[in-house]
């Protein structure tokens, strides 16, 4: 009976969790590993969660504590910086071209920071709380995310007369 419940909790959970991980990996392919990771976990704590309910906060909660320690492993491991891809204005494209750039940003933000920014727009999570699941502080919470909207603010294109001060 479990078994069945655990199943129709991965069909019906997988497409909210499947943006989830998009979200937290910025990468499609590291968020599919980042899905189903979480599910081999979940499997494993089911009846627990079943007791305790809501699996897919556990779900959450485990894919930004994974992402946060594949990354630690990565930087361990290679220890050189990532490039930073030049960003390029978007010449009037449309709204596309800025998602895609938006996206672009996100993804070339340190794992911390972009979790930090994920946790707090997309899950509202207070900074306690948002600490809590990365192992922070609430202080370094607000640092990280004052950090990463810096540097989204700095990579947006400027519009023409946005920098005038009003005369008055």
């Amino acid at each position: 009976m479990e078994a069945d419940e655990f199943e129709m909790f991965v069909r019906q959970s997988t497409p909210a969790l499947r943006r989830y991980a998009r979200a937290v990996a910025a990468d499609l392919d590291q968020a599919e590993d980042l899905l189903q990771e979480t599910y081999v976990r979940m499997a494993g704590a089911w009846h627990r969660l079943l007791v305790e309910g809501n699996p897919i906060g556990y779900a959450k909660t485990v894919m930004v504590r994974l992402h946060i320690s594949w990354m630690r492993t990565l930087v361990r491991r290679a220890r050189i910086a990532v490039p930073v891809r030049p960003l390029v204005a978007d010449g009037g494209l449309g709204r596309v071209d800025d998602h895609d750039q938006l996206r672009r940003m996100l993804a070339d933000l340190p794992p911390l920071q972009r979790v930090v920014l994920v946790l707090s727009y997309l899950d509202d999570m207070t900074d306690e709380a948002i600490a809590e699941a990365i192992g922070r502080r609430p202080a370094t919470v607000r640092s990280l995310r004052h950090r990463a909207l810096g540097a989204i603010r700095a990579g947006l294109p400027t519009h023409a007369g946005a920098d005038r001060k009003v005369a008055g």
